[in-house]
């Protein structure tokens, strides 16, 4: 399998962190595993299922699909030849981009195609008929750029400022002392902040940092692992082990062994079985 991380276009840079390719040319149609880790971002996926498709729990995924938050690691089936494009987001786009309330969507996904602002763009005629992956991913920006500039719900600048000042943080700053700063009561701080992102400060704050955990295990930066736990703010090595599992899906040891096995993606791994 082939994957590529591709940036956004400027006019969609506030929006989208990057586009993504996944290319199969699996004659032999041995399934694989899609396995996407824990990484505060919405986004949405174009699949062409003539020649091959996803599958979640046995279960056919749509050609178009939105999807919210994930909490947890997941597993994604791939079979057959396979074409897809990918746009991950930034956490707040659900709501900036679609207008949607984000908690709607969490561990969840929705066929793109049943909402009027799709169809009336002819969306998936459009990305069926576009013959290459730069063309279809151009198509898909053209819709996103559409739909940021009609969407008419505001912008909530309280939820933009907390998500800037955790990710800056990586994850480690104080929710008492920011929500006191944004001048709301703990409730009201949640429940926003849900409606915006999709789950609560303190889950995203803890995927923030098991996300700049990540990124030192990947480089390689750190004499044992005892000395990741410390630096992104875990009470012991035991306690980031646990983390690491829930958003994961492996511990650290397994994952540095399975990355070495397979065709490692930016926040997910693709594993033949």
């Amino acid at each position: 399998m082939k994957y590529q991380e591709l940036p956004p276009p400027a006019y969609l840079k506030n929006h989208v962190r990057y586009f993504w390719t996944l290319e199969s040319n699996d004659v032999a149609h041995v399934p694989k595993i899609l396995g996407p880790m824990a990484d505060g971002c919405p986004g949405l996926i174009f699949q062409q299922s003539d020649s091959g498709t996803f599958y979640q729990e046995n279960k056919e995924l749509p050609d178009l699909l939105l999807y919210g938050q994930t909490t947890k690691y997941t597993e994604l089936q791939v079979t057959g030849t396979i074409c897809s494009i990918g746009v991950c987001c930034y956490p707040h786009a659900l709501k900036s981009v679609f207008g949607l309330n984000a908690d709607e969507l969490t561990n969840s996904c929705l066929d793109l195609d049943i909402l009027a602002a799709t169809r009336d763009f002819y969306l998936a005629e459009r990305l069926g008929n576009t013959p290459s992956l730069t063309e279809k991913i151009a198509v898909i920006a053209a819709f996103l750029f559409k739909q940021i500039n009609e969407n008419s719900t505001p912008a909530d600048e309280v939820t933009h400022f907390a998500l800037s000042q955790i990710i800056a943080s990586g994850g480690s700053i104080s929710l008492k002392d920011l929500q006191q700063q944004l001048q709301l009561t703990e409730r009201s701080f949640e429940r926003r902040f849900k409606q915006g992102v999709g789950i609560s400060p303190k889950l995203f704050s803890r995927i923030c940092r098991f996300q700049n955990s990540l990124k030192q295990l990947k480089s390689n930066n750190y004499s044992k692992l005892s000395d990741i736990a410390f630096e992104h703010d875990y009470a012991d090595q035991s306690h980031y082990i646990r983390a690491f599992k829930e958003f994961a899906g492996f511990s650290p040891y397994q994952y540095q062994k399975k990355s070495t096995e397979a065709e490692a993606g930016s926040n997910f791994l693709l594993m033949t079985r």
